[in-house]
C-alpha cells in the first residue's frame, strides 16, 4: 500500500470514531449552512455543486437546502459507470430529495433525464485537508479530473476538523492534485472568503 493510501486508512479510521459518538441532530447542525463569509461571497444565480454525503463524510445536504432556498440551481455528481468520468447534474429537491436515485458507488445521484450543469462553485468531499488547501480524496481521482477540466471553478472542500492532515508535508501530493480554494470544518475556515 503507497503512502497515500496507508494515510487514506488511518484518516477514515480517525474520521468514523469522531463522528461514530455525535448525535445526528449535532452531525446535522455542524453543516446546516455555510458561514457567513462563505456565503456572502457566492454570487447572485450560482450554480451551486455539492455531494450527497455517504456515511462519516461531513454532510452537504444542509448547504443543498440552503443554497435552494436562496434561488441556486443545485448540482450533485452523476455518473453512467464506475469507469465513466463525473459531471454535475442538476438537484432539484434538495429538501424530500425525490429525485434521486442510487448510482455507482453506492452514490445517490440525480436521475438519467436531469439537467447536466458547470457549477461555479464546488463543495467537494475529503478524507484528509492541509491548511494550505491540499486535499486527499477518495483515490479514484475524479474531483481532481474534473476541477482540472473546469479552471476557475472554486472548489471547497467540507471536512471534519480530525481530517486536518499536519504537517502539510505529510500529506503526499502528486502533480494531478488539484488544491482547494478553502476548507470549512465545524470549527474554523481555511482560505479567503
Amino acid at each position: 500500500m503507497n503512502s497515500k493510501g496507508i494515510l487514506r486508512k488511518e484518516l477514515r479510521a480517525a474520521r468514523r470514531a469522531h463522528v461514530s459518538v455525535q448525535p445526528d441532530s449535532i452531525r446535522a447542525l455542524l453543516f446546516h449552512r455555510p458561514p457567513g463569509p462563505l456565503a456572502a461571497s457566492v454570487k447572485e444565480g450560482a450554480i451551486i455543486g455539492l455531494y450527497h454525503e455517504m456515511p462519516y463524510e461531513a454532510p452537504a445536504s444542509g448547504y443543498a437546502r440552503y443554497f435552494q432556498e436562496a434561488g441556486h440551481r443545485i448540482a450533485l455528481p452523476r455518473f453512467s459507470g464506475e469507469d465513466a468520468a463525473m459531471h454535475f447534474a442538476e438537484h432539484t429537491d434538495a429538501f424530500a430529495q425525490s429525485d434521486l436515485e442510487s448510482g455507482p458507488f453506492g452514490l445517490s445521484q440525480p436521475g438519467d433525464d436531469a439537467a447536466v450543469l458547470v457549477p461555479d462553485i464546488v463543495f467537494v468531499p475529503l478524507v484528509g485537508f492541509t491548511a494550505q488547501g491540499r486535499r486527499l480524496g477518495q483515490g479514484g481521482g475524479h474531483y481532481d479530473r474534473w476541477l482540472a477540466e473546469h479552471p476557475g471553478v472554486r472548489a471547497i472542500g467540507l471536512a471534519w476538523d480530525i481530517q486536518l492532515v499536519e504537517p502539510e508535508a505529510a500529506l503526499p501530493v502528486e502533480p494531478h492534485d488539484v488544491a482547494l480554494d478553502g476548507i470549512v470544518t465545524p470549527t474554523r475556515i481555511y482560505g479567503d472568503f
